[in-house]
């Protein structure tokens, strides 16, 4: 039996379908009444989604959510690629630069909400006092823009070092042969990172675009504990307005809320493993 390594794999694999078909047949069925603290179930079909999709908090979330996603990819890609290129290929240096790279990602969720929330404040804050030295009064409980941009710049701090060392690992896995042929035929290095780096990236950047799409999709503990989602909604994102409606028992729309939330986020990672593929297949033939 040539994958009989697959059997070893059987119970885990039929812990973890069980582990999530459940909390999903749970949230299907809730998604189809209507639940308040206190009373008891009524069913409704589809109205929970007809409401949520009128919502336009609902909506507001989701084009923030967009919004912050697409600034989170062509901020992160773009400079992970180029501090790994940047970064030395050998030498008694390379050990320590994967080590320091590696300490934002080794962070839990709510312990960087803690951290930036101590740098942002106010009154002691780090960041506000440089900002004074400019001349902006910098203040991310009651200017929207600081808040947004103070999220955004927390996602690029501790998830830009996971493109770098995706990238970098990709870069030593390409063999220097492809260099030297480019070499010979007097490739400039636009066209060498074009045609040979960039398509030899192709598999890891994959899965660095779909990882960050994902996880900034879902991004949570950091608006909680900067902002709360303020002021007033400007970093209520998807996964902190679902989790509200949850929060104040309203379960039905919640639940249904949730499932859209999850077949965007499905959808869309689809789409953008299909596309990423085919680009990275046109540029590998060019």
């Amino acid at each position: 039996m040539k994958n009989r390594a697959w059997l070893f794999l059987l119970p885990a694999l039929a812990f973890m379908s069980i582990s999530a078909v459940i909390p999903l047949v749970t949230v299907v069925n809730y998604s189809q009444n209507y639940i308040f603290a206190g009373s008891m179930p009524f069913f409704v079909g589809v109205e929970n989604f007809v409401e949520v999709l009128q919502d336009s908090q609902f909506i507001d979330a989701v084009i923030k959510q967009f919004v912050f996603t697409f600034l989170v990819l062509i901020i992160e890609i773009p400079l992970g690629i180029i501090i790994a290129l940047a970064m030395p290929q050998k030498g008694k240096w390379v050990p320590l630069n994967l080590v320091l790279l590696g300490i934002p990602l080794l962070i839990p969720y709510n312990v960087v909400g803690i951290i930036w929330r101590l740098f942002t404040q106010a009154d002691i804050g780090v960041v506000p006092n440089a900002f004074k030295l400019f001349g902006y009064m910098y203040n991310v409980t009651l200017n929207s823009n600081d808040a947004f941009f103070t999220i955004l710049t927390v996602d690029v701090w501790h998830w830009t070092p996971l493109i770098i060392l995706l990238s970098y690992a990709g870069l030593q896995a390409i063999p220097s042969a492809y260099y030297k042929a480019a070499a010979i035929d007097g490739a400039s290095k636009w066209n060498t990172f074009k045609y040979v780096t960039l398509p030899k990236l192709r598999t890891v950047l994959t899965i660095g675009i779909l990882l960050r799409f994902m996880d900034s999709f879902k991004i949570y503990s950091e608006p909680l504990l900067l902002t709360g989602g303020g002021p007033g909604t400007a970093t209520t994102f998807l996964s902190l307005f679902v989790s509200r409606k949850a929060e104040s028992y309203e379960l039905g729309y919640a639940s249904a809320a949730s499932l859209i939330y999850f077949f965007i986020v499905l959808v869309l990672s689809y789409i953008f493993f299909q596309f990423i593929s085919r680009v990275g297949r046109g540029v590998h033939h060019a």
